[in-house]
């Protein structure tokens, strides 16, 4: 049976909601895409933010809560009921019952535990909701903090990119993760 994307949750945790995004959600998402440590960290590049790129970036986010084939959440910060940032799982293989996954958190959103609690709750729906079998991920190298989020999560690493992205700093390697249902069933 196929995965159902129509349905947008709204998905509870003790730090965060994951919900569909609100039209009042941009300012903060504008600045999460225009901070270097989220630019960095997702493996982004710098923009020369302007008008044409602000309506185009509005105008996708407004547009999330009718992907049939995807599931863009943002991920609200209980304690303050602001946007903190956004989980996805996309390049969804009916075939396989399998989804990509990301996530990224703006600066308020981080080293508070909010992206482990919404990586816990999203692939929770991914595989008690929409019937999948398996999330994967990919990380880059200069970014262990995620990685660990990532196997307290329960995902597995499964092997190496190597120099899958050229940084300021020269090349850098991505490891590829996943998740599979009986997995998460045996954590659950």
């Amino acid at each position: 049976m196929a995965a159902d994307f129509s349905v947008k949750p709204v998905l509870t945790g003790d730090k965060v909601t994951l919900r569909p995004f609100a039209a009042d959600d941009f300012p903060a998402i504008r600045a999460a895409l225009l901070d270097p440590e989220v630019t960095r960290l997702t493996g982004s590049r710098p923009v020369a933010w302007d008008q044409a790129i602000e309506d185009r970036t509005r105008d996708w986010y407004d547009t999330r809560g009718a992907q049939p084939d995807r599931l863009d959440l943002a991920v609200e910060d209980r304690a303050t009921g602001r946007w903190a940032g956004e989980v996805v799982l996309n390049r969804y293989d009916p075939d396989n019952a399998a989804c990509n996954f990301r996530i990224m958190l703006g600066p308020g959103g981080r080293d508070r535990g909010l992206g482990t609690e919404a990586v816990r709750l999203i692939i929770g729906y991914g595989f008690a909701r929409l019937g999948l079998h398996r999330i994967a991920l990919e990380v880059y190298d200069f970014n262990p903090r995620a990685r660990r989020v990532y196997e307290k999560a329960g995902f597995v690493a499964e092997g190496v990119l190597r120099d899958a992205l050229r940084t300021p700093d020269g090349w850098a390697d991505a490891t590829a993760m996943a998740i599979l249902a009986p997995d998460w069933r045996a954590r659950s």
